[in-house]
């Protein structure tokens, strides 16, 4: 595959003020982790985001953890934080005891996933999805539970090279418009490297009839080998052209960081001239490379904007 392309004359004329970002975080579970974390919600808070969501866990320490990191997040910040929230091995009257908390909380904006059952995990979906038979049994489903609670804002999965469960596009396709049909607002896809694909999969969508936006999920990285194993998981296809940017620097971590860089801001950048003006970035809890590429666009902290300004 190519290299991405954009003219020269499309990078002169960027403004950080043309561009809608977002920004993906995870819970923690030590002091050292958390420390990462909330440097780099410091840090990409300056670029004031559209919102930032925080992954969540079925349920056990892991849901705790996403809850009080949200409840942080609102407190001292002033971001808007959209909260994830799955139904696999939960039954409603759990998925609709967090809905009530996380509404008490203030929260009002929702990432709706179906999720992936422990049991699914453990047998390497090897038997496909099995629904809790008193839950909601979908993504769809879900998003109408929450819709029948309140007016939420909610975000929803798309996936350009198909869910990894699914048997064909249509099918996929088809649980995205039902999604659509009960109240989503916007979907952030799967992470993918082929613009192609991406802009393919938009075509397919909007035949269907389906009108949201469709946010491109973007992946910033700097280590290959753990980048193959998330995609893997994922239904991720890792084209050959990445692979042979990164082959040779498994023990060059200074020059994988460059690379890395390089690479995501190509592909944001060749969005950018396709049209593109929002972004969802997987941060992973790592800020740099993020605000890195948000530089590249034309985006600048707020303190720096205000200086400017003045």
């Amino acid at each position: 595959m190519a290299l991405f392309n954009q003219s020269n004359k499309s990078r002169r004329t960027l403004k950080g003020a043309d561009f809608n970002v977002s920004f993906e975080f995870f819970p923690t579970s030590s002091d050292s982790a958390e420390a990462s974390l909330w440097k780099s919600v410091r840090r990409l808070e300056s670029l004031n985001p559209s919102f930032v969501s925080i992954t969540y866990g079925a349920g056990g320490s892991t849901r705790e953890r996403t809850h009080k990191t949200i409840l942080k997040i609102i407190k001292e910040t002033n971001l808007k934080v959209a909260a994830h929230l799955t139904c696999a091995d939960a039954n409603k009257e759990e998925v609709d005891s967090v809905i009530r908390d996380y509404w008490r909380a203030g929260v009002k904006h929702f990432v709706a996933l179906r999720g992936d059952s422990q049991q699914d995990k453990l047998n390497g979906f090897k038997r496909g999805f099995q629904a809790n038979p008193d839950g909601y049994q979908n993504g769809a489903e879900l998003v109408a539970g929450l819709k029948a609670f309140g007016d939420f804002d909610i975000t929803v999965s798309a996936y350009p090279e198909k869910h990894p469960m699914s048997p064909d596009f249509a099918v996929d396709i088809e649980m995205l418009k039902r999604k659509v049909d009960n109240g989503a607002t916007r979907a952030i896809t799967q992470f993918f490297f082929d613009n192609d694909v991406y802009e393919a999969y938009v075509e397919r969508v909007r035949r269907a009839g389906i009108f949201i936006p469709i946010i491109p999920g973007i992946l910033p990285f700097n280590n290959f080998s753990k980048l193959q194993n998330i995609a893997r998981r994922c239904g991720a296809d890792v084209p050959d052209w990445l692979s042979d940017r990164f082959e040779g620097l498994e023990n060059d971590t200074t020059t994988s960081n460059l690379v890395g860089c390089a690479v995501a801001s190509e592909q944001v950048m060749d969005l950018v001239s396709r049209g593109v003006s929002d972004f969802h970035f997987y941060t992973m809890n790592q800020a740099d490379l993020v605000y890195a590429i948000c530089r590249q666009l034309g985006m600048r902290a707020v303190e720096e904007r205000a200086a400017k300004a003045a």
